[in-house]
């Protein structure tokens, strides 16, 4: 049987753990070229080691929220492989459900400046080559709270939804340029991310999380499952989807 991501190449950002690494590993079986992004070098390279390296996964280092780190790994992947056929923006980060008045502009800055700002800079870096050969798919990692409140605080709710609509507004610019773009938006995944909210006791955040009515936490394995199925061709008709996997967290 031949693979679903055969031959593609494969630029997915936060790869050094959670599920930008699940998804290096699953895009992997399934036939794609990797190259890994993360903020932490070595990070991505225990990932590429994981992979074999060569030929099979790129290690890069690179912080989406800054323009010249940007064009600096998307100019070292299109010189290493000659396309990018996937995209997953994956880099984000939290923030400790902060509300408003506890929100300082450098904590506002720093959520916009990686969860969304960071897509566009990317999207902006690999999709000239992507709409020259009239291929590619894009992938970007939202959230619950791009639905719902109390998935996060006030700037990682805001960025988010920002998610959403910036994936609505690709697909509808690019879509028929061949250019697939999506969103996965999980609930409560097991990363470290999730690891320090549960260690950090607060009992209202835990007991929200324990409350889905799956019982449990994701893997980063199910979300990587979902990430494969909106790369591969079994989604070639999927455009502008905001999709939630979040064990019934959202229907409560």
């Amino acid at each position: 049987m031949s693979k679903k991501l055969e031959s593609k190449v494969a630029l997915i950002t936060g790869a050094g753990s959670g599920m930008g690494r699940a998804m290096c590993l699953e895009f992997a079986r399934e036939g794609a070229r990797i190259i890994a992004v993360d903020l932490n070098l070595d990070s991505a390279k225990r990932v590429e080691s994981e992979l074999g390296g060569g030929d099979a996964c790129l290690a890069l280092a690179g912080d989406v929220s800054n323009s010249k780190s940007v064009a600096d790994f998307c100019g070292q992947a299109l010189d290493a492989t000659g396309r990018v056929d996937i995209l997953v923006n994956n880099a984000g980060i939290l923030d400790n459900y902060a509300s408003v008045t506890d929100t300082s502009e450098e904590l506002w800055d720093r959520i916009i400046g990686v969860n969304l700002k960071g897509m566009f800079l990317v999207c902006r870096a690999l999709l000239p080559a992507m709409v020259e050969r009239r291929s590619g798919v894009i992938i970007n990692l939202g959230s619950i709270a791009g639905f719902v409140a109390g998935g996060g605080g006030a700037a990682y709710t805001s960025s988010k939804h920002g998610v959403i609509g910036f994936t609505r507004q690709l697909a509808f610019d690019y879509g028929k340029l061949g250019v697939r773009a999506n969103a996965i938006c999980p609930g409560a995944v097991e990363t470290g991310m999730t690891k320090d909210i549960l260690a950090s006791g607060d009992m209202a955040v835990i007991e929200s999380i324990r409350s889905v009515p799956a019982g449990r936490h994701a893997q980063p394995e199910e979300i990587a499952k979902l990430g494969l199925y909106l790369a591969s061709d079994d989604s070639s008709f999927v455009h502008g989807a905001a999709m939630l996997i979040d064990g019934g967290w959202t229907i409560k």
